[in-house]
């Protein structure tokens, strides 16, 4: 893995702002990829357009036990009040109470939406014909249950992203995380940055992912199966995703 790292790296951040947690710039898309290309999943891949997931790692299964212990809290409030109302009626109690059961039911309606609604897989698209990616997002406002979490889709030319790796130590994500870096035309300056892909122990898959996605935009021949075929269990039982029909349509299209 060292190795493979001090092969295909800077030793200092090229771009600017840099990335926290900055590892590595990885060699620029237009180059010749030294490292063998390889994918790590992927949902389609064909002569115009591919699609690469991207998983986000969370327990979804502790947002169904979330459910199951705020219902049975709330149960469990309106049996005490029932019994303390019956002997006489207590204002503090009262509001105490309703304050309790605003957040069990903001609890409930925040697992409900993690569990049902939001979208494990925030893919991205690589339309090799139209040199462009297109990048799928869904926006969770931190932990409010009440708040709108919007869904966008992000548009780059492909010649202005630029690959960086991040060594992270977070608690759902750990390990080395591949980077999309896009930068004004022409320089190393950051207008926005995205994930191409979630951490993975060692370096080397995202190594090659980056490789690979370099080489099938410039056209070259490319490994058609991932390192992982098939999808984890995990993001079942539903995608959750919807692309504004324009933009999938595009995406998936060459120019006329």
């Amino acid at each position: 893995m060292s190795t493979l790292l001090n092969d295909n790296i800077s030793r200092e951040p090229i771009l600017t702002p840099r990335l926290k947690n900055w590892r590595a710039d990885l060699p620029e898309n237009t180059e010749q990829q030294t490292t063998p290309g390889k994918l790590i999943y992927v949902n389609e891949i064909n002569d115009i357009w591919l699609e690469i997931p991207r998983y986000e790692n969370i327990m979804w299964g502790g947002a169904w036990f979330s459910i199951f212990t705020s219902i049975i809290s709330a149960i469990a409030l309106i049996w005490f009040n029932i019994e303390i109302y019956i002997i006489r009626f207590d204002f503090y109690i009262f509001i105490m109470s309703f304050l309790f059961m605003f957040f069990i039911i903001s609890m409930i309606r925040l697992s409900l939406r993690m569990a049902l609604f939001v979208p494990r897989d925030q893919p991205i698209r690589f339309n090799r014909k139209r040199q462009k990616i297109y990048v799928f997002e869904h926006h969770r406002k931190a932990w409010n249950p009440w708040a709108k979490w919007p869904t966008t889709i992000k548009v780059f030319d492909w010649a202005d992203v630029h690959g960086e790796l991040s060594r992270e130590s977070d608690r759902y994500d750990q390990g080395f995380r591949l980077y999309g870096a896009v930068c004004q035309p022409g320089t190393h300056t950051v207008t926005e940055r995205f994930i191409f892909s979630h951490a993975t122990l060692y370096a080397a898959p995202q190594l090659q992912l980056w490789s690979h996605l370099c080489q099938y935009m410039q056209h070259k021949p490319v490994v058609m199966d991932p390192i992982y075929p098939g999808r984890p269990h995990n993001w079942a039982p539903r995608k959750g995703m919807f692309w504004p029909p324009a933009l999938d349509a595009e995406s998936r299209t060459a120019p006329e």
